[in-house]
């Protein structure tokens, strides 16, 4: 068993709880965990000691004390672009006194689990159809009673995926009830998920109209590979998408990606480290250079609580 090991996956799925419940016995010290690369692992025997505890139990072959989950505060990241990515890495890069943890998911989810206090800093784009902005609105309802800021870290266009030479003619919200067209949509929860709700809602469109409304993928990629294959004739998602998987992009909105992280004394530095790297010419290089981002607005306070 010494030699054994697990993923946050793994261990999610052995528990029968969510990654970011993994994640938040991690950043609570309660399940010992350590990196190799860019994933974190759990030893069996630190896995049998907290279930151990757990159950109240003897603890049996607990591990000595070590560097692996002492060294430096665990952060956790929460969204799915890849920018994401980069700034955990450029965390890395600058600073021992943190180490970035990164939770794949959607907008909703996320704001959600930094009420819970299972996530650092969020990412979001959502957008509210009665003021036409984005993911302030949302902000202020999940997070009451919270103080915050809210950073911007790039802008995007999102638009439908299509067919190669759009031979279906879908162009506006309303084509997507035309007869004979199917849909793929992203999971619940996602922003992408949110637009499109919030669009029918607007235009008075029922989802019960649009076929593969149900047919849900869980990342932009997913969604353009649908309608790659064929599976679908349209799904909604960002620009980069398309081009990766060769699909055509039918702009519609131009979003708002934002970041979301609590104003608290322990999270002060986190602040000043994000908008550090947020403002670089390194990080804002990197971010040009992936194509598809807006980042005049990067690193810019949009409001605090």
């Amino acid at each position: 068993m010494n030699d054994i090991s697990y993923t946050t996956e793994e261990i999610a799925k052995i528990l029968r709880i969510s990654k970011l419940t993994v994640y938040d016995l991690i950043k609570k010290g309660e399940l010992p965990a350590y990196r190799v690369g860019r994933q974190m692992r759990v030893d069996a025997v630190d896995l049998e000691a907290y279930k151990s505890r757990a159950k109240g139990a003897p603890v049996v072959h607990m591990p000595a004390p070590s560097l692996k989950s002492t060294a430096s505060r665990q952060i956790i990241i929460s969204g799915q672009d890849v920018s994401l990515d980069m700034l955990a890495n450029h965390i890395e890069g600058q600073t021992k006194s943190y180490r970035p943890l990164r939770s794949y998911v959607g907008s909703l989810n996320s704001l959600i689990a930094m009420y819970q206090g299972d996530a650092d800093v969020v990412s979001t784009h959502l957008f509210d159809g009665d003021t036409g902005e984005y993911n302030i609105p949302y902000i202020r309802r999940l997070l009451i009673g919270h103080r915050y800021v809210v950073m911007n870290l790039l802008s995007r266009r999102a638009g439908f995926y299509v067919q190669p030479g759009n031979p279906k003619q879908i162009r506006t919200w309303s084509d997507l009830q035309k007869t004979g067209i199917k849909m793929v949509n992203r999971e619940k929860g996602s922003g992408t998920r949110v637009l499109l709700e919030e669009q029918l809602r607007l235009h008075g469109i029922s989802s019960q109209a649009i076929a593969g409304y149900g047919h849900e993928e869980a990342n932009h990629l997913g969604v353009a590979g649908a309608v790659a294959t064929g599976e679908a004739d349209v799904g909604i998602g960002i620009e980069k998408a398309a081009y990766l998987v060769g699909v055509e992009f039918v702009p519609l909105m131009k979003e708002r990606y934002d970041l979301v992280m609590l104003r608290t004394p322990q999270n002060d530095e986190v602040i000043r480290l994000v908008s550090d790297i947020l403002r670089s010419a390194s990080f804002q290089g990197e971010l040009a250079a992936v194509g598809g981002y807006d980042v005049s607005q990067t690193g810019h306070i949009l409001y605090e609580a």
